[in-house]
């Protein structure tokens, strides 16, 4: 592979990455306070308003350095793809334009007032703001993962003066593809902040802090991490059929088939050899689920497509595993959590297992993204325009590997500081005094 592309995408993979670790708690947490400080003012009780203030913290200190990560990433577009740029940017900047003149500015808008609301505005004016916040976070998510659903699924389009360019807005915007990653990716976000709930909660339950405040905190949490793992999991179903019928190189490398299969059965357990073409290992087998899975009776095998057109087989389907097993372990934990509600206080071993799960849902979301971007290889815009070609040329591998440095250390330095933070904010609590 050229040493240009080779670390343009390594450092594309790591901004991105990094950038994702906030975005999905900004989507589910955006949520949560909005409910939280809205529950206050039905009932009258100040613990509802206390929660909005100790999650809103830990809300905006995640905001705000996702937001940081998140620049770096478009000026890439521009400085290590730019052939990318030239080519589909008629099509893949229009939803990104929409992104941040209409979702991001309300969103920090209104997160403004929240911010700088209390007791100069309204109760039920703040309230509204922080719903408003919530929708744009979502809202924001819509934008860039049409775009993003375009690069998997390409529509509305045709190739005019050796560019793609735009014929069928609609058609960018209701692309299947998109919309169902749109969903199954926020909804990810979802458990990742039902969970981050349950998990600060445990850690103020095994040390009896603020016991009843924390419980209801750890109720709200396990309710919201329980509708949303099962939502995930529901929507996941409707997303592999789809991948299944547009990229069918992506689904078979899911599932390390190299052979057309009727009736495919899915095996629990594959050990793929890309070597030979075969798969060295196999365990348990549930018969014809892959093609009731699929949505489809024959189910096309990698051999089916050229060498030179086949993604990354094993990491593609070990993150597809992984993210599965991880899935179904949240709707296990939550459940849990709820069915043990009552004398939450002395599941001691529940508690510290929530405590340690607070990663989980991250490192899921993360494999998710894994199976999206590197099951879609060797496609940067899939079956129209091939990764290589879509790098910058007059980039030297010098410049490429000075930048790929300077961020994965600064990076690393919000990382250490994003972690210091919210875990010193978390550790504290909630504000004593009466509010």
């Amino acid at each position: 592979m050229d040493t240009v592309l080779l670390l343009s995408r390594l450092q594309f993979a790591i901004t991105a990455a990094f950038h994702f670790i906030f975005v999905p708690l900004t989507l589910g947490l955006s949520i949560l306070v909005a409910f939280m400080e809205s529950r206050y003012l039905a009932t009258g009780d100040k613990d509802y308003l206390r929660m909005a203030k100790f999650w809103g913290r830990l809300f905006l200190i995640n905001f705000a350095l996702g937001v940081v990560t998140g620049i770096t990433l478009e000026f890439q577009f521009g400085m290590n793809w730019a052939e990318y740029s030239r080519y589909v940017g008629d099509i893949f900047g229009s939803p990104l334009a929409i992104e941040a003149t209409v979702a991001f500015f309300l969103e920090s808008t209104f997160l403004g007032v929240w911010i700088f609301g209390w007791n100069r505005i309204s109760p039920k004016l703040h309230a509204l703001s922080m719903w408003l916040v919530a929708l744009a976070t979502n809202l924001s998510a819509l934008w860039i993962l049409i775009a993003n659903g375009w690069m998997q699924n390409p529509v509305g389009y045709v190739i005019r003066n050796a560019r793609a360019e735009m014929v069928d807005f609609w058609a960018v915007v209701t692309n299947p593809y998109g919309i169902l990653k749109f969903f199954h990716t926020i909804m990810s976000g979802w458990v990742v902040a039902g969970f981050f709930v349950l998990g600060i909660s445990a850690y103020h339950l095994l040390r009896k802090n603020e016991t009843e405040f924390f419980k209801k905190c750890f109720k709200i949490g396990a309710i919201f991490a329980l509708v949303s793992s099962i939502l995930v999991v529901g929507v996941g179903d409707f997303h592999a059929k789809e991948v299944a019928k547009t990229q069918p190189t992506k689904f078979a490398a899911m599932e390390s088939l190299w052979e057309t299969t009727k009736d495919a059965p899915m095996y629990l357990l594959l050990v793929p050899d890309p070597a030979n073409e075969k798969n060295s290992v196999e365990a348990i087998e549930i018969p014809k689920f892959l093609s009731i899975l699929s949505g489809q009776k024959e189910v096309k095998g990698l051999k089916e497509f050229p060498p030179q057109d086949r993604p990354p087989v094993t990491i593609t389907f070990i993150s597809f595993r992984l993210m599965v097993v991880l899935g179904f372990l949240f709707i296990i934990l939550a459940f849990l959590a709820l069915i043990k509600f009552k004398k939450i206080e002395q599941s001691t071993t529940l508690l510290r297992i929530l405590l340690w799960s607070i990663p989980l849902p991250y490192i899921a979301a993360q494999l998710g993204w894994i199976v999206a971007e590197v099951g879609r290889q060797p496609w940067i815009v899939y079956g129209l325009l091939r990764t290589a070609d879509a790098i910058s040329k007059a980039v030297e591998p010098a410049q490429v590997m000075a930048s790929f440095i300077g961020f994965t250390i600064f990076y690393g330095a919000l990382g250490v500081i994003d972690i210091y933070l919210l875990s010193k904010y978390a550790r504290k609590g909630p504000e004593t005094k009466e509010v």
